[in-house]
């Protein structure tokens, strides 16, 4: 169950940093909330994970799925370079998040 809370963490954490986008420079009421909570539920469900599992697998994994999805939503919501280098960076940040998660002893 850890493993799931820390997955939808790594996910809130991707809304939050696209939304702080959307809240140009927290000046925009509802995005500026909408990210602020996705902040709050990443941080509560990450703390929740650290329960059982080793802090620096899981603070890598959900620093991992956050900075993978903030790549992919980035070129897909607003046009960012999808370069060869970039998406050889991605891969190389997705297999250290599986591999974290091979050696991991929970």
């Amino acid at each position: 169950m850890a493993w799931v809370l820390l997955v939808i963490a790594g996910l809130f954490e991707t809304g939050w940093a696209i939304g702080l986008k959307y809240t140009e420079g927290f000046t925009r009421l509802w995005p500026s909330i909408g990210t602020i909570l996705a902040m709050i539920i990443s941080l509560w469900l990450l703390g929740i994970a650290l329960k059982s599992l080793p802090v620096g697998t899981a603070y890598s994994i959900w620093v991992g799925i956050g900075a993978v999805g903030t790549v992919i939503l980035g070129i897909v919501l607003f046009e960012d370079p999808a370069t060869v280098g970039r998406l050889l960076s991605v891969a190389f940040i997705v297999i250290g998040i599986i591999g974290l998660k091979l050696v991991s002893p929970a």
